[in-house]
């Protein structure tokens, strides 16, 4: 299930109604009523549905049925404790990039044993609290990393499990800020240097260096650069098994892509393993997959209301009340997100607006022409396929407090963060009433 099939009819277990001219109108969400939801718990709102974050798990757990292989769900697509409940009640590890991020998962019940830690910038407070925890694996991205890990855990008297992430220079075919396994891009290190470090890995003993790792990029719709990226990490492998080198893990990373709007189709689950069993033939240690956006993005909507149209010299704006600080991947990236009315739309006549929120930047915008019912102050509108890398991106930006998030499943829901007040956005400021020196 998805929001895109929800919009349109498709999925039974949403509950939406048939305009008179035959449009397809959402309505609500699980049997939960989306505008006496708004009503209730205000807006900008986010919504997740459960249902669809376990069907989009389960389909991916039943296509590595028979593979010794740990799905580690990447938190920075959505860190909320509800999310990553679900994920550790499904037997889902996490992927994180922080110290915080570790923090929420393993609050959230997920074992250290299925956490890896990826990203550039470990700090060395952060690589300590992950060396406390226990956690299954570091993915090291440059020597001075690698030497910091050993020295960290000679002091703490223990041995770090590390994966040297490789960089298998391959384009993703994606968008430019989201690219992550091309040779200019920061991430990971040349095989030429991972080589190198297999072959010195004396140097390090306190590191057990025994996996490898890549990520190409995020919103990956095609299979080839997958296939690419996983045969030059397998023959990296293949080449340190000859050389003697045990490798007992190897991470794919994540990048899976979702449906934003019409044409685009994720890679079906099976397909994607079966491109993952091919190039790993043979291999008998764990395989990890580091999915995020793939398990929750088409899970989530974000619902705002419109506070006024505006009529323009050029073209017809839609006001609403969420912004980029809610949303903030169209300004980013000029991202496209499916919006919907909400409710019955007989008799209101297509019309095409800009799409925008009333934080004063020209970037604060959602869509441009794009065609919806004709709207009016006080509508319900909702943004689709926001489930992730909505509210993990929010900020308080023109001083708007973080909006509310909720869960939905099967006929209720559950308020998962309640709404920011002003006093919490203003708490930890204070003026400067007591000066201190260096």
């Amino acid at each position: 299930m998805n929001l895109h099939q929800i919009s349109r009819g498709e999925e039974a277990r949403a509950t939406q109604g048939q305009d008179r001219d035959g449009t397809d109108a959402l309505q609500s969400l699980e049997r939960v009523d989306l505008g006496a939801l708004a009503a209730r718990e205000g807006t900008p709102l986010h919504v997740y549905s459960a249902a669809a974050v376990r069907q989009r798990i389960d389909g991916l757990q039943s296509a590595l049925q028979g593979l010794d292989a740990t799905i580690c769900y990447a938190v920075k697509a959505n860190g909320n404790h509800a999310i990553l409940r679900l994920m550790a009640d499904s037997g889902i590890g996490a992927d994180i990039v922080s110290g915080g991020e570790l923090l929420r998962a393993l609050r959230a019940g997920i074992a250290p044993s299925r956490i890896v830690f990826s990203g550039v910038g470990k700090r060395e407070d952060e690589i300590v609290q992950g060396l406390e925890a226990g956690i299954a694996r570091f993915n090291v991205e440059s020597r001075a990393e690698l030497d910091l890990l050993q020295r960290l855990a000679r002091a703490g008297g223990t041995v770090a499990h590390a994966a040297v992430r490789i960089n298998p220079d391959v384009d993703a075919g994606t968008h430019a800020k989201i690219s992550t396994g091309k040779s200019q891009d920061k991430f990971g290190v040349a095989v030429a240097e991972a080589r190198q470090w297999f072959a010195a890995q004396a140097q390090w003993p306190d590191v057990r260096l025994d996996g490898l790792h890549m990520h190409i990029g995020s919103q990956i719709l095609e299979l080839a650069p997958l296939r690419q990226a996983l045969q030059r990490l397998a023959r990296f492998w293949r080449e340190l098994a000859l050389a003697g080198h045990a490798i007992t893990s190897i991470d794919v990373g994540g990048g899976l892509g979702v449906r934003y709007r019409e044409g685009e189709q994720p890679l079906a689950a099976r397909d994607y393993v079966a491109a993952i069993r091919d190039a790993l033939d043979g291999f008998e240690g764990r395989v990890v997959l580091e999915p995020g956006r793939y398990l929750v993005a088409e899970a989530g909507l974000l619902l705002t209301r419109v506070i006024r149209a505006k009529r323009g010299a050029q073209n017809e704006f839609l006001v609403v009340d969420a912004a980029m600080n809610d949303l903030l991947r169209p300004s980013l990236y000029d991202a496209w997100h499916d919006i919907v009315r909400v409710g019955d739309n007989h008799g209101r006549a297509a019309t095409r607006y800009d799409v925008v929120g009333p934080v004063c930047e020209t970037g604060d915008t959602f869509a441009v022409a794009r065609e919806l019912p004709r709207c009016e102050a006080g509508d319900l509108v909702a943004i689709l396929a926001t489930g992730a890398y909505g509210a993990s991106m929010a900020s308080t930006y023109n001083s708007r407090p973080l909006a509310a998030e909720v869960l939905v499943d099967d006929g209720r829901y559950a308020v998962v963060r309640r709404r920011q007040t002003l006093d919490e956005m203003l708490a930890g400021e204070q003026p400067a009433g007591e000066w201190l020196a260096t």
